[in-house]
């Protein structure tokens, strides 16, 4: 039997303040959670991540997951292994990990049929959330993302009452709106707060993945709310940034969205994508 790993909620699948109501409701009242005894552990959650979450944090995470080392495997291995994080304080998901990764690629699948690369990043994006099989702790692995090294923008989430015990914004070279950056620098020279999104940004980048660099930008800033949703922190994008983000946007809809009790037949859907991995990051992958 296959041990599960509880990890709490995953804050950025249960708290969404800057989602339009009226969207939301369309939707099935997705993230619909502003008050009660849940709010508190999510708020308990940003509050470590945006306590702990420094400069030197990150480049310690960047080091010590940067060899991937941990496993080798393949990637329907690593979706085998999401269902270890069944999560069941999660109000939008109340069945196996993998079944999100599934229905996120059909989404993507029904609406873009012609853009097989797409379909796969639905089943990738989340295979970051392996980090929690190695211990790491939830406020370092899911959640809302935003750069470090300069002050947080206003959109980031509890942006207002969390920060406070950050030691960066006592230092002058990371507390203002730039910080240690330089304008328009481009997001790739940006350092983000550590967790899935930028762990398997990395890992395919160290696999050598073939896809397109909108599938790096996809599963790298899927989490970073503060810009593809907020329209925070302008001041750091390129054009190629301002580029991407549309697709980013995009690919948003159908991660937040495609959470229905309507379960795929996985089984029947596992040889269309292996024949994708198979095309884009074949064999057993350094994790």
């Amino acid at each position: 039997m296959k041990m599960k790993v509880a990890v709490g909620p995953d804050p950025s699948l249960v708290y969404r303040p800057d989602v339009d109501p009226e969207v939301a409701k369309d939707k099935g009242s997705f993230r619909n959670y502003t008050s009660g005894p849940l709010l508190d552990r999510v708020f308990a959650t940003y509050k470590l991540m945006h306590t702990q979450q420094t400069v030197d944090f990150v480049r310690k995470k960047h080091t010590q997951f940067g060899g991937f080392s941990y496993k080798k495997m393949t990637v329907l291995e690593a979706v085998d292994m999401l269902d270890r994080l069944v999560d069941e304080s999660d109000p939008d998901v109340d069945f196996p990990n993998s079944f999100h990764a599934f229905q996120t690629a059909e989404g993507i699948r029904k609406a873009h049929p012609d853009k097989d690369w797409f379909h796969l990043v639905g089943l990738l994006h989340d295979l970051g959330k392996v980090l929690v099989l190695t211990g790491e702790p939830q406020w370092a692995v899911v959640g809302d993302t935003f750069p470090v090294g300069c002050r947080p923008q206003a959109s980031v989430v509890f942006c207002d009452s969390t920060f406070q015990d950050n030691p960066d914004l006592q230092d002058p070279r990371y507390s203002t709106e730039l910080g240690m950056y330089q304008p328009h620098c481009g997001l790739e020279n940006v350092l983000m707060s550590w967790g899935h999104d930028e762990y398997m940004y990395q890992m395919m980048k160290f696999n050598k993945f073939s896809l397109p660099p909108e599938a790096f930008y996809m599963v790298r800033f899927h989490s970073f709310y503060p810009w593809h949703t907020g329209g925070d922190y302008r001041q750091l994008c390129s054009e190629q940034d301002l580029a991407m983000l549309p697709w980013v946007q995009e690919f948003n809809k159908f991660d937040l969205y495609t959470k229905s009790p309507e379960l795929p037949d996985v089984d029947a859907l596992r040889p269309y994508y292996q024949g994708l991995i198979d095309k884009y990051c074949p064999g057993v992958l350094s994790w």
